[in-house]
């Protein structure tokens, strides 16, 4: 049995205890709200514009889409071949894991991944409905819209009310989940395919890195302060890995094009072959009407088209020029995504 003085003297740092624990709680409250406050004031000041532009942007996008696919669906096959025959030969090296994830995604989960996007369009057209009503409700009858009378922090409140209510959240979750798993087939596919660029990057930054370190790093620790020297490997590491990225991304994007520019061409002549059989153009006899195919003349004029394809990429730089590289900019984002995340899917370089 403890004394009455040890008893005391327990109950006293039992409450020294419990207070030193409610100061320190008191502390971590004091100091995560303000920070909490802060992100809320900016995130209220941005919702106002943000839903302005998701307002106009999502809706074209969309309709865009729509407009786009129900026009392909309905072109004549051996046209709509032309078309991808175009693309193929003279943009084909410009984007390739994008039209790589493409062929991916059609050989498994292309339907999928359409129903999927169909429904987050379907949704996000939902909200933005309800969301145009809303902008417009006067419930207190004084003649200006209600959004327009609340500050910045209601406003993010309400509108994230209005998200969260009139979204299905199982069709949003199913499709995301949808486009998930098509997502990884498609990257496992593409690091397969694209295993090469990485190696070659791996053996690219191995070169580069001992001139760097040899040469560059007794001159930079030079004038780099000795605090900081520590970081010169870690830097230059970086930087190496860049420049080998760079460089083997710039050879595939090469073979890229030189590969989809022959694929191109043939996909163009013989679509070209067929549309002439199909009017009885038979070009002194080289066109076969009852066998479009028994000829030679669609992979004679693949190997010029295909020159001038693969000459068209080169002197643009294997980039999109401008303007067309603004209206292109999801292309060039996807494209550099997925660069990406094939490279951190491998591993990334060592």
């Amino acid at each position: 049995l403890r004394s009455p003085n040890q008893v005391q003297l327990t109950s006293i740092l039992n409450q020294l205890n419990n207070k030193t624990i409610e100061e320190r709680t008191m502390s971590d409250k004091d100091s995560v709200m303000p920070d909490m406050t802060k992100a809320g004031e900016i995130l209220g000041k941005v919702i106002r514009p943000l839903q302005a532009v998701l307002t106009f942007i999502i809706p074209l996008l969309i309709k865009f889409s729509q407009k786009a696919y129900n026009t392909w669906i309905v072109l004549p096959h051996d046209f709509a071949q032309c078309i991808i025959g175009l693309i193929f030969c003279f943009f084909g090296g410009m984007y390739p894991t994008l039209f790589a994830a493409i062929q991916a995604a059609k050989a498994g989960g292309w339907l999928t991944m359409q129903k999927a996007l169909g429904d987050l369009a379907g949704e996000a057209m939902v909200v933005i409905e309800a969301n145009k009503k809303d902008n417009d409700v006067d419930a207190d009858g004084d003649g200006k819209a209600d959004v327009d009378q609340i500050d910045d922090k209601e406003l993010l409140m309400r509108k994230v009310n209005l998200v969260l209510t009139k979204i299905n959240p199982e069709k949003v979750d199913n499709a995301l989940g949808e486009l998930y798993k098509v997502s990884l087939s498609v990257i496992a596919t593409l690091t397969v395919e694209f295993a090469r660029t990485i190696a070659l990057a791996c053996s690219i930054s191995e070169i580069v890195r001992k001139p760097l370190d040899k040469y560059i790093t007794p001159l930079t620790k030079q004038v780099v302060p000795k605090e900081y020297h520590r970081w010169i490997p870690v830097v230059f590491g970086w930087c190496a890995k860049g420049i080998a990225m760079s460089i083997a991304w710039y050879i595939q994007t090469i073979i890229s094009a030189f590969t989809s520019a022959v694929q191109g061409g043939i996909i163009i002549t013989r679509s070209l072959i067929k549309i002439c059989a199909k009017k009885g153009i038979t070009l002194f006899g080289l066109i076969k009407s009852d066998n479009p195919d028994d000829t030679k003349l669609d992979e004679l004029g693949a190997y010029g088209i295909a020159a001038l394809g693969f000459y068209f990429q080169f002197t643009m730089g294997f980039s999109m020029p401008f303007p067309f590289n603004i209206v292109l900019m999801p292309f060039e984002m996807a494209e550099s995504y997925i660069r990406w995340k094939i490279t951190d899917t491998s591993g990334g370089i060592e």
